[in-house]
């Protein structure tokens, strides 16, 4: 044991710049992980703080989620109502001393948005007037100092379209609102109440003096089952409706990042540790011809790894924390999550990245020393002199199988319709990349075997040199070329696949959408505003729509339990659909959308929820009411008009709005409709690629942005460690071709032709990986055999890999030319 770690040491000194390649993958690594294991905590722990609500003893609300067996909770997208005389029966419960309600209603006062509240729940947040009084009567607004707004000026209040003239009766101080959320401005109660009918949903409950807030609040929820009752600074996922969104975000986001992150990590730190070992042949060849043993010599590695890794591990930790909080910037600049949303940056995180990456570095080290501690000891010094043995043909018929399985993954989207057939494009992706690296040195074998005809046949002294290093170890050039085709084929199927379904959704939008004019306002669209359009000379038909989400549940195929997804819900108006919209019905019938209970469905989500005419729909709407409905219709064009349809009226009901997203007119030829509805106070604007909102699709497209350069950056440091360090480790061949007469200049120039070959078989690699999937989405979404591909980011996908993978080589030529002469040949 003692020789053993003196050998452990000495190895450790011996070969510093080995063990810096592997200390350096291992520690961006664990700073990767920690950061998205910071995310997925704090989609569960983190949260907002309470702000108008933070002086509530007790807040009581609808619950604000559905439950998902072995799953996050699916949070609703409508704040869940409260079951009839709630406030008045919590009044009456002899532990409480008073119940106010508060509603949050969207309005526009002087063309700012803002959110307006009844008087009657200021006192919640301890505002006091600063300057003027209360609002007591119809007309009358109270505003926040600082507003803009002063006693007794005159503006506008809009409600969905619906204007009334207000004066500002007075201001209260403001309580500190973030910068891009909403002010607050009060209203008298029975103004609220005719601008936006409906009862409070959320309550502020004040136990009386004695009572701890925490057991009246289990009072409550045992007397109201389903009713959450929060207490301290818990208050914010009530108060902020976005604040289940964002955690559902976080969790989602970093549980799907993760995966990838994950087969990255494992190929950097594997490929970084095979390099490493390979680059200690000799040496282990050294040990076995003195008597060593297989099992000393991967005692020797475990123990070298783990020192190296738990050093890295130890180290990445605090970059991980600082990456999660640029992950979260990123993610607040595309809304995806609010800005005021805190992070939860706990110790269990970095617990789990260097659990996961030690584990990861001690099997890929053992899977490394396999081949020197199986070596004959008797052959061993005769094979460190040619350590590039051809790899085992169990990878081959591996790589061969996952190979296959990528190809046929990507015919996927072809074969299948709904969510299965998009999840198969992105296994494709991932199924290729491990078979390109179990199969590199057999590509790398016969594309060099290729690209060596054409060197040798110029007779110059550079690209022969070339040529025979490549063709005399091609695992070596294998490990090069690996991350570079894993950076540019994950990169194209990042930037690809989006814009491949943003293609065909805007295609199906063009064709689907037959209106003239598309009305929308910042705050929806009031019933009485559809209403006067109806009433606009020159409109045929007006079709209300209502975007909104709800919760189907559905059994999966070879499952026995029910699961539960969110799907998008749209209202529309049955009468109007055929003048304004044709989503291509494939069977069924639109107009029975009239009836009650009943449901149109897309064709992908009638392939993942397995549903068509005639069946049952159920799960929850946007509120948590139930739903359960019957299908009455199944369209193909579920990409550019959502996964589900219903009546305006039905979905409207079970939004805490109860106002239309926007609306479609279709006018006569020769109608100027576009200025009469300018002159209510609306945009009008011809039918654009977007006639619904498409910020969830943006916000996808913004979180692929993120995790590309996340996984890129990465990558392109594994390349720079790898490339380097696989460089500089073949001093001892340039020491040679110096002692044979090569110059310097051609040890260079042959570097440089490798480095155009390690380049180039990068980019037919990684095009190998991507285009596959790429074309199985693309013919399954739009009938196209040609992608869709942004050109900016692709070029810049894969100049940047290149250039990083030219510019890394060239960087340990210049390390390794600095010791390489004659005489330190060995």
């Amino acid at each position: 044991m003692v020789t053993v770690r003196r050998l452990v040491i000495a190895d450790l000194r011996h070969s510093r710049a080995s063990f810096i390649g592997v200390f350096v993958a291992v520690l961006i690594a664990t700073a990767l992980i920690t950061g998205l294991g910071v995310l997925f905590e704090s989609g569960f722990r983190g949260g907002l703080e309470p702000q108008r609500l933070a002086g509530a003893p007790i807040v009581v609300s609808g619950p604000q989620s559905v439950d998902v067996i072995e799953d996050a909770d699916l949070p609703l997208a409508e704040r869940a109502p409260l079951p009839k005389d709630t406030a008045s029966r919590i009044a009456a419960m002899p532990e409480v001393e008073k119940v106010i309600g508060d509603r949050s209603v969207p309005v526009m006062v002087g063309g700012r948005p803002v959110i307006a509240h009844g008087w009657q729940s200021a006192p919640i947040t301890g505002l006091e007037i600063v300057d003027g009084r209360a609002p007591t009567g119809r007309g009358e607004v109270v505003v926040a100092d600082g507003s803009g707004l002063s006693v007794g000026e005159r503006t506008v209040l809009d409600r969905a379209g619906r204007r009334v003239d207000v004066m500002v009766v007075g201001t209260v101080d403001d309580i500190g609102r973030s910068d891009d959320r909403p002010a607050d401005v009060y209203l008298g109660d029975k103004m609220l109440a005719s601008i936006a009918p409906g009862s409070a949903r959320v309550l502020a409950v004040v136990p009386r003096e004695g009572q701890s807030p925490e057991s009246v609040a289990d009072r409550i929820r045992s007397a109201f089952p389903g009713v959450e009752a929060r207490t301290g600074s818990s208050h914010g996922d009530t108060e902020f409706r976005d604040a289940g969104a964002g955690r559902a975000a976080l969790i989602g986001i970093s549980a799907a990042f993760a995966g990838t992150c994950l087969l990255v990590a494992l190929f950097v730190v594997s490929g970084t540790l095979s390099l490493s070992v390979q680059s200690r042949h000799r040496d282990f060849a050294l040990l076995r011809a003195v008597g060593a043993s297989g099992r000393q010599i991967r005692g020797i590695v475990t123990r070298e790894v783990l020192l190296v890794a738990a050093l890295g591990a130890a180290v990445g930790v605090a970059p991980g924390y600082l990456l999660a909080s640029a992950l979260q910037w990123g993610f607040v600049e595309g809304g995806v999550i609010p800005s005021d949303f805190e992070l939860s940056a706990g110790p269990l995180p970095a617990v789990a990245a260097c659990g996961s990456v030690l584990v990861a570095a001690v099997v890929a080290g053992l899977i490394a020393a396999r081949r020197p501690a199986k070596l004959d000891p008797v052959d061993a010094l005769r094979d460190a002199a040619a350590p590039t043995a051809a790899p085992h043909r169990l990878r081959l018929v591996a790589g061969i199988l996952v190979g296959a399985g990528g190809f046929a993954a990507s015919a996927g989207p072809m074969m299948a319709e709904g969510e299965a057939a998009r999840a198969s494009s992105a296994g494709a992706a991932i199924l290729l990349i491990i078979a390109v690296a179990l199969l590199g040195p057999w590509l790398m074998s016969a594309m060099t075997a290729v690209v060596g005809v054409v060197l040798r046949g110029t007779r110059a002294p550079a690209p022969v040199l070339a040529a025979a290093s490549a063709r005399h170890d091609t695992r070596r050039l294998a490990a090069a070329v690996t991350p570079l085709a894993l950076g540019i084929g994950l990169g194209l199927v990042q930037l690809g696949a989006p814009a491949i379904t943003a293609d065909a959704a805007s295609a199906e939008v063009r064709v689907g959408v037959t209106a003239d004019l598309t009305v929308r306002h910042p705050g929806g669209l009031a019933p009485e505003v559809i209403d006067d359009l109806r009433d606009i000379q020159g409109v045929l038909a007006v079709n209300p729509l209502t975007a909104t989400q709800a919760v189907a549940q559905y059994r999966m195929v070879d499952d026995d339990r029910d699961t539960r997804t969110t799907m998008s819900l749209t209202g529309v108006d049955p009468e109007a659909l055929p003048a304004t919209l044709d989503v291509g019905v494939r069977s069924g019938h639109l107009t029975r959308l009239s009836e009650k209970n009943t449901v149109a469905v897309s064709t992908d989500f009638a392939s993942t929820a397995r549903v068509d005419v005639g069946g049952r729909l159920v799960g929850f709407f946007g509120d948590g009411a139930p739903l359960d409905a019957t299908v009455v219709a199944v369209y193909t064009r579920g990409l550019g008009f959502g996964a589900t349809l219903m009546a305006d009226h039905t979905v409207r009901a079970h939004t805490e709005s109860g106002v239309s997203t926007q609306a479609l007119l279709s006018t006569e030829p020769g109608a100027d409709v576009a200025s009469k509805v300018a002159d209510m106070g609306l945009t009008a604007v011809a039918p654009s690629d977007d006639p619904a909102d498409r910020a969830e699709a943006e916000q996808q497209g913004w979180v692929n942005t993120i995790a590309l350069v996340v996984i890129l950056g990465y990558i392109a440091v594994a390349v720079v460690n790898t490339l380097v360090m696989a460089t500089t480790q073949r001093r001892r061949d340039f020491a040679l071709l110096r002692l044979v007469g090569a110059k310097r200049r051609q040890i260079r120039s042959m570097m440089r032709i490798e480095s155009l070959l390690v380049a180039g078989a990068a980019l037919v690699l990684g095009l190998l990986v991507a285009a596959p999937p790429l074309i199985g989405l693309s013919i399954g979404m739009g009938g196209s055999a040609v992608p869709t591909l942004p050109l900016v980011g692709s070029i810049l996908v894969v100049g940047a890999m290149c250039g990083i993978g030219l510019a890394a080589l060239a960087a340990g030529t210049r390390v390794a030319m600095r010791g390489a002469e004659p005489g330190d040949v060995d």
